[in-house]
C-alpha cells in the first residue's frame, strides 16, 4: 500500500502533463506512449492508467495544464483588447507545441481550464458587450478555429526548414504553368511561417465583430 501511494504522489497531473510535453517537444508525437511516460515517471504502466486511462485523457491533461496559463483578464478592459488577449496567448501556447496539437488531431479541446479561462470568459464578456448568444458563439468558433488552424500547419520552432520546403517545391514549377508562384517566391516564403499572418486576421475578425464599433 505504501508503494502505491508513494507511486501515485509521482504521478500527478502537472509532472504527468509536464513530462509527457517534454517528450513530445524534444522526441516527437512518435515518442509517446504509456510505456516510456510511465518509465520517464518512475512509475508503472498501470499507475499511470490509472491517473488518465488513455491517450485521450493523457492529452487532455496536458491541453489543461497550458490552458491554466491563459490569461486572467482584469474586469472593465475592453473586448477587442480582452478577445485578443486570450488568443494570441493561445496561439502562442499552441504554436510552441505543435506535436500536442498533431496528436490532438480534430478531437475537441474541452478540458476544464480552457472551458474555464478561455470559453466561459470569452462568452460572457461577448454577451455583456451586446451579442446575441447565437452571436456570441459563432464569433467564438471564428477565432478558435482561426488560432487553431493557424497553429496547426506550420511548425514555427523550424521556420527555415519550412521555408526551404516551400521554395524546393516552388522552384520546380514551371513558370509556364505556374506564372505567379514562381515570380513571387520571396514574397512567399515569409508569409509561410510569419506570426503575422495570423496576429493580422484575427485582428480583423475582432474589428469586425466588436459590438463598440458597430454601435458607432
Amino acid at each position: 500500500m505504501p508503494r502505491q501511494s508513494a507511486s501515485l504522489d509521482l504521478a500527478t497531473p502537472e509532472r504527468i502533463a509536464e513530462t509527457a510535453l517534454l517528450i513530445v517537444d524534444q522526441e516527437g508525437s512518435a515518442a509517446l506512449s504509456f510505456r516510456t511516460l510511465a518509465a520517464r515517471l518512475g512509475i508503472s504502466h498501470a499507475t499511470l492508467q490509472r491517473r488518465c486511462t488513455d491517450l485521450a485523457g493523457l492529452l487532455d491533461l496536458c491541453v489543461d495544464h497550458l490552458a491554466a496559463s491563459l490569461p486572467d483578464i482584469p474586469p472593465g478592459t475592453a473586448w477587442a483588447e480582452a478577445t485578443e488577449a486570450r488568443f494570441r496567448c493561445l496561439y502562442e501556447l499552441l504554436a510552441a507545441h505543435p506535436g500536442l496539437v498533431a496528436l490532438r488531431g480534430a478531437r475537441p479541446w474541452l478540458g476544464r481550464q480552457l472551458l474555464k479561462r478561455l470559453v466561459e470568459p470569452q462568452l460572457a464578456d461577448s454577451l455583456a458587450a451586446g451579442m446575441t448568444p447565437e452571436e456570441a458563439i459563432t464569433c467564438y468558433r471564428r477565432m478558435y478555429l482561426l488560432t487553431l488552424g493557424s497553429a496547426s500547419f506550420v511548425d514555427h520552432r523550424d521556420p527555415g526548414a519550412a521555408q526551404a520546403a516551400t521554395r524546393t517545391a516552388l522552384a520546380a514549377l514551371d513558370p509556364a504553368d505556374f506564372p505567379v508562384l514562381t515570380a513571387n517566391i520571396a514574397a512567399i516564403l515569409p508569409a509561410v511561417v510569419g506570426h503575422e499572418v495570423y496576429f493580422g486576421a484575427l485582428r480583423q475578425l475582432i474589428d469586425a465583430a466588436d459590438p463598440a464599433r458597430a454601435h458607432r
